[in-house]
């Protein structure tokens, strides 16, 4: 095409011009359905929404990982209770497995310290990326869903060209700033042509402990945008979280939705 630098890694066209080798990673027929979880922008609960809708498969007896792509700020392992690191049975690497049988990777199970920082380029994550993909062991896997960093940078580019998703879940927060970063995201799946197969909304409302009213304390809604499944602000969730055991909860009720959505995919 017209202009064009030969750079595909970092080029968001679906041009004729760009070739299998520059988008796809090996395949691996294992894995039957792979999932994007993505937001706009950081903070708005994308981790979460990715561990509970793993839970949530698990409980369905369906296989399950989760491949941890936000590599500067993993949080997938902590909230499964996952600490200890990857190993090798000397030909792939061995996802480490929660108690309910969730198999994850992430940076953090690769650090000798939790705390040391990932301070790398584009390129370099997408080589970290691609190892996740074609390096590990996943066995047989039901559904795989990729925890994305916010934003449509590097990775997130790197994964919707060269991993074969069959859709993305965006996950927002009631608030008109947000809305607008919503748009960009779907925006970014529509040129990249990558379904959305829902939207959850974080941080719907609060509902009391005493009435059962809902309070919508950051606002009624995402604007514009049709809502598949909200989660309200649950109480002793973030704690469990911060415990590593997210399996304990029963927050996955609020996907049915999606998770009805992912089952018929």
């Amino acid at each position: 095409m017209a202009g064009c630098n030969h750079d595909c890694e970092h080029c968001a066209s679906n041009c004729g011009e760009r070739s299998a080798e520059s988008m796809l990673f090996k395949p691996n027929p294992g894995v039957r359905n792979v999932i994007g979880v993505v937001s706009g922008k950081g903070g708005v609960g994308k981790s979460l929404v990715t561990g509970l809708l793993a839970c949530a498969m698990r409980e369905k007896g369906l296989r399950t990982a989760i491949l941890d792509a936000d590599i500067t700020g993993p949080s997938i392992p902590k909230m499964f209770g996952l600490h200890d690191g990857l190993l090798s049975d000397g030909h792939m690497i061995q996802p480490a497995v929660s108690k309910g049988g969730v198999k994850v990777v992430s940076m953090n199970l690769c650090l000798p310290d939790e705390g040391d920082p990932v301070v790398w380029r584009g390129p370099v994550l997408g080589g970290v990326l691609q190892q996740f993909w074609e390096e590990v062991d996943w066995g047989i896997t039901d559904f795989m869903f990729v925890d994305m960093p916010p934003g449509t940078g590097d990775v997130p580019l790197t994964v919707f060209q060269s991993l074969p998703l069959k859709g993305i879940i965006i996950v927002t927060t009631p608030q008109e700033l947000v809305s607008m970063i919503v748009h960009k995201a779907l925006r970014m799946a529509e040129i990249m042509n990558i379904p959305v197969l829902g939207i959850a909304e974080n941080m719907a409302y609060f509902e009391c402990p005493d009435c059962g009213k809902k309070h919508y304390i950051f606002g009624s809604g995402t604007s514009g945008v049709k809502i598949d499944a909200e989660i309200p602000i649950v109480p002793g969730l973030a704690g469990l979280c911060d415990s590593g055991k997210i399996e304990d909860s029963d927050a996955v009720k609020y996907l049915d939705g999606i998770v009805s959505v992912l089952c018929n995919a």
